[in-house]
């Protein structure tokens, strides 16, 4: 299943979304709600980033946290490689934080991406944290400027 996730990953990285939502859909089928959390946990991580409609893509991410935290040990197998569970959450919250300012709703959105502040200590010094991090700083400063209804005058 590694394998098959990992090949529609490339296929949404090469750009061809709607072929990649359609596969990851099919992948989801055989997972199912009771599959590998670390599975689930990927497959609907990159199924977020598929859809065109905000809300469906806070639910997929959703999904991906609930996944995580179904996940019993830090370190999994991923193929050839072994991952640490804990360097999932700033990628995670990070994305729950987007969903939430994409959705006007900033004073959740700035809870998440504390929550990706506070876990990016897991992050390696490598270009993927690198990325999370600077990732992490665009959304805060579109979140600084970013009014909540329930402040206006």
């Amino acid at each position: 299943m590694t394998m098959r996730i990992g090949q529609v990953i490339m296929l949404l990285h090469g750009g061809d979304r709607e072929e990649a939502r359609s596969r990851f859909a099919t992948l989801w089928k055989e997972i199912g709600e009771d599959g590998s959390p670390v599975h689930r946990c990927t497959l609907a991580h990159y199924m977020a980033d598929t859809q065109d409609d905000p809300e469906d893509e806070l639910a997929w991410d959703l999904k991906a946290l609930r996944a995580a935290d179904a996940v019993d040990q830090n370190e999994v197998a991923w193929g050839d490689h072994v991952l640490s569970v804990r360097g999932f959450y700033p990628s995670l919250y990070l994305n729950l934080a987007a969903d939430y300012h994409k959705l006007g709703e900033h004073g959740i959105a700035r809870g998440y991406l504390g929550r990706a502040r506070e876990s990016s200590d897991a992050l390696a010094d490598d270009a993927y944290g690198d990325g999370i991090r600077a990732a992490l700083d665009r959304l805060e400063l579109r979140l600084a400027t970013a009014a909540d209804p329930d402040q206006l005058p």
